[in-house]
């Protein structure tokens, strides 16, 4: 099995967004190869942001994110913890990004991801280890940069 992929929540969100059908469709098109490959990883700060995003931008739609949540909670959820937020401390210093980016990025090393996939962030960046690959530039069924 190749290296799990950590998911931010704009790509989760953009899955269900049907007004930019073609992110719509980029996004729908990782989740599903993550799904098949079993490679997906998020963290509970992920679910969170993606439940009250989606339920403030679509509030008719609230029963479908937390079928979503629950569906995620396959993908082995990361909690925050003391050493995460240690973590992402570290990486805010050292990059010079918010910390919830940060955040995500400390999560995604302690599930041991060499790939996060994010808008959010610098395609191509190396963060510790992590690398951001942009879901909209890259498709899930090419091989992702070394």
């Amino acid at each position: 099995m190749t290296a799990p992929i950590f998911v931010d929540t704009n790509v989760l969100i953009y899955a269900m967004d049907k007004a930019d059908m073609q992110k719509q469709y980029a996004a729908q098109d990782w989740r599903t190869e993550l799904w098949r490959s079993r490679r997906g990883r998020i963290s509970y700060q992920v679910l969170q942001e993606f439940y009250i995003n989606v339920s403030k931008k679509w509030p008719g739609t609230r029963d479908q994110a937390r079928a979503e949540v629950r569906d995620l909670l396959a993908w082995r959820p990361i909690p925050v913890d003391a050493g995460v937020v240690e973590q992402a401390w570290k990486i805010q210093d050292r990059y010079h990004v918010s910390f919830w980016d940060s955040l995500i990025v400390a999560t995604a090393k302690a599930a041991s991801c060499r790939y996060l996939l994010t808008e959010d962030l610098h395609s191509g960046q190396d963060l510790s280890g992590v690398l951001v690959v942009n879901p909209f530039l890259h498709d899930p069924f090419s091989p992702l940069p070394a």
